[in-house]
């Protein structure tokens, strides 16, 4: 079956194909050399960019939602025994299990669920290069700096565990059907330095999701709103953090935020 005769686009799943080759080119470029590699793709959709990674990549597991087109690629690649399609929803499946403890993450993930997808692909075993092609908006959250107009709860989640680069971005016209905002393509590699330990990064991320719902508030107030605590214990808490209680969410790191968390949780003992 040719991708002319494939059904169209499923707008209840976010379907938007790729179809520009340079952006095809530079996804593949940003994944690293992946010869002897496992590579996992999430959504391949028609597999413009699974053809890609196929010809490249010394095994591929792709991972796609929708039943025909799972069902249209297992066909495609059924004489290619290094490339696995897996037809699932990549939220309830581990994809380490999948694609084992050392592999690289590629996909044009549906913007209606991007940042779910993100955090579960930094799950442990992380893969040692992830790159996506996202909301325009999202990449720049994702990649801001603090103090930046951008910078926010995600900014410091992703950032406190992995580095983040804005590779490319990608115009509307670039997919079909065309989306209604601008994409980019962005390349997540963990940390070998990360802020904080696995066994803090639930708390952490509530804990800077809480933060950042009180974004232009002094981090005094934050913390006595978030964590219902006397103005006294909370300028005690971010003193021996140290940080001062006049500053503001939107420009502490996330190695400050975890400062903060580190000095609550000592002090709850």
């Amino acid at each position: 079956m040719s991708n002319s005769s494939l059904p169209r686009a499923k707008k209840s799943l976010g379907q938007h194909f790729l179809h520009d080759e340079g952006t095809l080119d530079a996804i593949v470029e940003a994944l690293g050399p992946i010869a002897e590699r496992t590579v996992l793709e999430i959504g391949p959709g028609r597999g413009v960019l699974t053809d890609r990674l196929a010809s490249r990549a010394g095994k591929l597991v792709a991972v796609e939602l929708d039943k025909f087109l799972a069902g249209h690629l297992t066909q495609r690649y059924a004489e290619s025994p290094h490339v696995n399609i897996v037809q699932a929803d990549v939220l309830q499946v581990s994809l380490a299990e999948l694609a084992g403890d050392n592999f690289v993450l590629v996909g044009n993930v549906p913007y209606y669920i991007t940042t779910p997808i993100l955090f579960h692909a930094l799950e442990r075993p992380r893969p040692t290069v992830a790159v996506y092609l996202v909301q325009r908006e999202v990449a720049e959250r994702m990649a801001a700096p603090p103090g930046s107009k951008t910078y926010g709860a995600l900014s410091v989640n992703v950032q406190s565990v992995a580095h983040v680069e804005l590779v490319r971005h990608v115009p509307p016209e670039a997919f079909h059907p065309a989306p209604a905002v601008d994409s980019a393509v962005v390349r997540v590699v963990p940390r070998s330095d990360p802020a904080i330990g696995a066994e803090q990064e639930t708390e952490f991320r509530h804990f800077v999701q809480s933060a950042f719902s009180f974004r232009r508030k002094q981090l005094g107030r934050v913390l006595r709103n978030v964590l219902r605590v006397s103005a006294e214990q909370s300028v005690a808490i971010v003193e021996q953090s140290g940080l001062t209680p006049d500053l503001r969410p939107e420009v502490l790191s996330a190695e400050d935020f975890a400062r903060l968390l580190g000095t609550v949780r000592r002090l709850k003992g």
